[in-house]
């Protein structure tokens, strides 16, 4: 047997940045993709986020890629968001995102962090945390 823990912070955002995920409507999104998880044995140990992207903190197994696994909640869960008529027009999630693998000793605080989404985004704007993001793990845009 396989003991494998490969955790990652991973973050996209809605298409265009569109401000889509209401307070109301993003709790109904989070409760879906944390459900939808359980369902494709993808560990999630925290899910968050605020009007126009979402954090999330994963546990990779043994057989799961990043993208594949990305691919899957941002599918599904667009299609779920579609499918239910939550929104006026068609919701997409942007194509790329971020991900980056988390020690286990830093768990407590990127659980944190993605748990303080809404009172984050109070004071720092998406925009600005992308930018720090990209600055703090050495990443250009393309």
């Amino acid at each position: 047997m396989s003991f494998v823990r490969i955790w990652v912070h991973v973050v996209f955002s809605t298409k265009n940045r569109e401000p889509n995920l209401e307070k109301e409507l993003r709790k109904e999104v989070i409760g879906h993709i944390m459900a939808n998880c359980k369902v494709k044995d993808i560990f999630l140990q925290a899910i968050s986020g605020y009007s126009d992207h979402l954090h999330l903190l994963i546990s990779l197994g043994p057989l799961q890629s990043i993208s594949k696994t990305v691919q899957l909640i941002k599918g599904e869960s667009s299609n779920w968001i579609n499918k239910s008529e939550m929104l006026r027009g068609k919701f997409a999630w942007q194509d790329d995102y971020f991900a980056v693998s988390v020690s286990e000793s830093q768990l407590v605080n990127v659980e944190r962090y993605i748990r303080n989404q809404e009172e984050h985004h109070k004071t720092k704007p998406f925009s600005e945390e992308v930018e720090q993001f990209m600055n703090r793990f050495g990443w250009t845009a393309e």
